[in-house]
C-alpha cells in the first residue's frame, strides 16, 4: 500500500488565495475548507486509501522560544486563520485522520509520519504531499518521496539532490546556511545556495567543515570570506540547523489501519450542509467503501 501524508496548513493557504470566497450558514468564511475537502476527496477518487493530515492548531511552536524571529500567526488574514479549527473539524467528519499540533509543527508530524510508515513493511511507498523545502530532508531513496501536487512534481533522493545540489539528510544543514525566509530565520551573511551546495556537497554536515577555507577541498567563490562567517557564528548557524531539523518523535499514528479511508461519519452531512456544499457530501458518499 502508499500513504499519503498531508500538509494541511499548506493545502489550506494554497485554497485560501486560489479559490472563490464562499460563505457558510452564518455568514463565515469557509472558502478555503471547502477547497481542502474537495482536494482530499480527488486523492481518494485517484486511488489514495491511506491518509494522515498534518495542521498547525496554533502557528507557534517549541520554536518561538529558541529564536525570537521565527515565524508567527502575526499578519495572517483573519479569514483565513479562522478556517483552520473549522478545517481540522470538518476533517475528522469527513473520517480522514487529522493530527492538530500546538507545541511542534504539521511539518514535524508529517516527518514523524512518513519515518513510521518508511520502517513499515507494509507500505510500499510513502508520498509526502506539500512543497516546503523543509520537509525534503524526510526523503529517502524512492521509498519515501516529496509529492507536489499544485505543480505535479514528485521528487525522491535525486530529485532533492538535483533541486537543491544536497542529499536529502543536509537540508537542515543546508537552510542553517542560506536561512529560511518562511520560517523568519536569515542563514549566515554571505552564503547563498550555490556556495551552500558545493560545500556542502562535499562535507555533509555544518560540524564537518573546515574553518579554514585553506583546508576546504571544494572550489568555492569567495571562500576566505564565508569560512570565517561560518567560523565566528557557528553557535548561531548550530541554532539555525536545529530549527530546520524536523522532530520525528511527534504522536501520530500507532496503526496503519488509523490512515484507512472508510468514508464519512454522519457528521460529515452536518458539516457539508453548514457549507453550503452538498457536493462534497455525494462525493464522498459515493467514494465510501
Amino acid at each position: 500500500m502508499n500513504v499519503f501524508l498531508v500538509d494541511g496548513t499548506y493545502e489550506l493557504f494554497r485554497h485560501f488565495f486560489a479559490m472563490p470566497s464562499a460563505k457558510d450558514a452564518e455568514g463565515r468564511e469557509v472558502g478555503a475548507v471547502r477547497g481542502v475537502l474537495g482536494s482530499l476527496l480527488s486523492m481518494v477518487e485517484e486511488g489514495a486509501s491511506h491518509l494522515g493530515v498534518a495542521t498547525d492548531h496554533v502557528v507557534e511552536s517549541f520554536r518561538n522560544h529558541l529564536w525570537e524571529g521565527y515565524k508567527t500567526g502575526e499578519g495572517i488574514e483573519p479569514a483565513l486563520a479562522e478556517q483552520f479549527h473549522p478545517l481540522e473539524a470538518a476533517l475528522e467528519a469527513l473520517g480522514v485522520c487529522v493530527w492538530p499540533m500546538i507545541e511542534l509543527e504539521a511539518d514535524d508530524a508529517l516527518a514523524s509520519a512518513a519515518a513510521k510508515a518508511h520502517d513499515d513493511p507494509q507500505v510500499e511507498q510513502v508520498f509526502i504531499c506539500t512543497p516546503d523545502k523543509d520537509l525534503a530532508q524526510c526523503v529517502r531513496g524512492r521509498r519515501v518521496v516529496q509529492f507536489d501536487r499544485r505543480a505535479g512534481v514528485m521528487r525522491d533522493a535525486d530529485g532533492i539532490r538535483a533541486k537543491f545540489g544536497v542529499s536529502p539528510e543536509s537540508i537542515p544543514d543546508y537552510l542553517a546556511l542560506v536561512g529560511d525566509t518562511a520560517d523568519g530565520f536569515p542563514g549566515l551573511k554571505g552564503w547563498g545556495a550555490k556556495s551552500a551546495a558545493r560545500v556542502l556537497a562535499r562535507y555533509e554536515r555544518l560540524q564537518a567543515i573546515p574553518d579554514a577555507a585553506s583546508a576546504w577541498d571544494v572550489d568555492v567563490r569567495g571562500a576566505a570570506r564565508l569560512a570565517t562567517e561560518l567560523a565566528g557564528n557557528r553557535d548561531q548557524a548550530d541554532l539555525f540547523r536545529d530549527l530546520a531539523t524536523l522532530r520525528t518523535d511527534a504522536t501520530v499514528y500507532e496503526s496503519l489501519d488509523e490512515l484507512r479511508w472508510r468514508g464519512p461519519h454522519p457528521a460529515f452531512f452536518e458539516y457539508c450542509a453548514r457549507l453550503n456544499a452538498p457536493g462534497l457530501l455525494k462525493r464522498a458518499q459515493a467514494l465510501a467503501p
